[in-house]
């Protein structure tokens, strides 16, 4: 890097923090702050949904994928949650966002409370934190890994500069500023893979190689098989099922992206277009990283810095500021989102539960305690991610893989499948079973039982077992003790019936009166009824 580099790099960090203090006018309670209010357009909501499941993650683990076996990461990886996003564009992103609007939730996990029990919300709350912590960690870490090679600085000193940044305009902004920036952000990502993709096929071009005649080449042998290595057919299934969870709420930040549109035809509209951009646009940024066997020589034994390398060989300077900076986007993007949607689970869930004086904040009391928990889950974070690369944690792919796949499913079960009719019967009882026994799975399969098998428990099975577990026992347990009671029932008939415009949940099509909220000593405090109240017919798709 020279200074033209770091002019667009500093630049970068200056324009995001302006965002941040623009958009803090836009922030006058924690709705605002945790679901813009229900006023975020559904192309904005789009994007921001999009860039949130990306970070620097994809230019090292994703791109040493890409290098040592080729398409695949792009097969199981960018495809299986295109489609999963599409499912669920009908089938979780209309009910997500009834959450808010009928509801009058500010988390995505806010709900739980009434749709099974206390317990159940706080176990499925504590454990998605940690989990979170530890997942936003790895991204940390592999953005400062991407920065080490480019500057030379440490990894702790990028941990150090990339959350610092990040802390500032999503704390001050909140949903606002992790939306806008992301829009922003795209638009970086946008320029900046455009240019390494040009910059690679002209170097091909250069060395007598053709576009499509790559594949011939003998450095890219099997490199065009769509399922090779650990990734194979039941990997991609897994996946997939996983996906559909993960990146329609089961991960919590994408759940706010539903919750922000306006209406629930909108929230799917946003879901679709995230859809449509993550099938089409990862074969931009994939390709470079296919070739790159044939540009550069991976110095790791997982090809994890093949992208950087090939950045440094191919773009002049100027342009190699703008791909560091999207690398950036990625990683900021994701985590400030982590963020905001963390602070919303422990000021609406958890905190209330622990401290009598959380049960009373008014909304300037909460919107502090809001920015406050913002902060301290990305110190957390930040701190979790100096340990990524230790004999606990192993390397960053590994982390984003194994540890946030295999353990998303038996905390997203509950939450994503307690939304649909047909999941019903499954009460406290199957949510908190399932919830145990898929994490006792997650362990069993990824320690015990893989240290007494030879070579281990394949991959597709370290992340698909705990999933499975989940998913079989929510269901059985439904149906051998049913837990469907009236209260229970009128929550699910409110979030799953249509008319956008009712405000009453539907009470028009014959469906079950919602009870009030029960009245429990730990119960939250009540939803800010500014932004989502019935008497605000417009906020509720009218």
């Amino acid at each position: 890097m020279n200074g033209l580099d770091w002019a667009v790099l500093i630049g970068y960090f200056g324009v995001m923090v302006a965002i941040g203090v623009w958009s803090h006018k836009r922030v006058d309670d924690v709705s605002d702050f945790f679901t813009a209010g229900g006023r975020m357009p559904w192309w904005l909501s789009g994007i921001s949904h999009h860039m949130s499941g990306y970070s620097a993650v994809m230019f090292t683990g994703y791109a040493g994928i890409a290098y040592t076996y080729g398409v695949t990461s792009f097969v199981t990886w960018s495809f299986p949650i295109a489609l999963g996003i599409a499912i669920g564009s009908k089938l979780f992103a209309p009910r997500i966002n009834r959450l808010r609007s009928r509801l009058h939730v500010a988390s995505p996990l806010e709900y739980l409370k009434n749709r099974y029990d206390l317990k159940t919300q706080q176990a499925l709350a504590w454990s998605g934190m940690l989990l979170k912590i530890v997942d936003v960690g790895a991204k940390w870490a592999a953005i400062a890994t991407l920065l080490s090679v480019f500057t030379g600085i440490s990894l702790n000193q990028g941990i150090l500069i990339t959350g610092g940044i990040t802390a500032v305009y999503c704390t001050i902004g909140g949903l606002w500023a992790d939306a806008l920036t992301e829009l922003g952000q795209f638009i970086i990502q946008l320029l900046a893979g455009v240019a390494m993709f040009v910059a690679v096929v002209m170097e091909l071009a250069d060395r007598d190689i053709g576009f499509l005649g790559a594949w011939d080449e003998p450095a890219l042998q099997g490199h065009g098989e769509p399922l090779v290595g650990p990734y194979g057919t039941v990997f991609l299934l897994a996946f997939l099922f996983i996906k559909l969870f993960e990146y329609n709420g089961g991960m919590l930040n994408q759940a706010q992206r539903y919750m922000a549109t306006a209406t629930p035809k909108e929230a799917e509209r946003s879901a679709r277009l995230s859809a449509v951009l993550w099938l089409v646009w990862p074969l931009v940024l994939f390709f470079p990283m296919w070739m790159s066997p044939l540009l550069v020589e991976s110095q790791k034994p997982d090809g994890s810095d093949s992208y950087a390398l090939m950045t440094e060989q191919l773009l002049p300077h100027g342009l190699l500021g703008l791909v560091i900076v999207g690398f950036f986007s990625h990683t900021m993007a994701m985590c400030s989102s982590d963020a905001n949607a963390i602070a919303a689970v422990f000021t609406r869930d958890c905190a209330p539960v622990l401290s009598a004086r959380a049960r009373a904040w008014d909304q300037r009391a909460g919107l502090i305690a809001a920015r406050v928990a913002t902060v301290v889950f990305l110190g957390l974070s930040m701190a979790a991610a100096t340990q990524v690369n230790s004999p606990a944690f192993k390397d960053i792919i590994t982390v984003v893989i194994k540890w946030v796949a295999g353990l998303m499913g038996p905390m997203a079960i509950p939450m994503m499948l307690g939304l649909l009719r047909p999941f019903r019967r499954s009460g406290p009882t199957a949510a908190l079973v399932s919830w145990a026994a898929g994490l006792l799975a997650f362990w069993l399969v990824n320690y015990p039982i893989n240290w007494n098998v030879d070579g281990g428990v394949p991959l597709q099975y370290q992340v698909s077992v705990p999933l499975a577990v989940s998913l079989v026992l929510y269901i059985l347990i439904g149906f051998l003790k049913p837990e469907d009671t009236p209260e229970r029932l009128a929550i699910i008939d409110r979030i799953n019936t249509d008319g956008d415009g009712d405000g009453d949940g539907g009470a028009a099509s014959g469906g079950a009166a919602v009870p009030e909220p029960r009245e429990e000593a730990a119960a939250g405090p009540a939803a800010p009824a500014s932004p989502s109240s019935p008497a605000s017919p417009a906020r509720d798709g009218g």
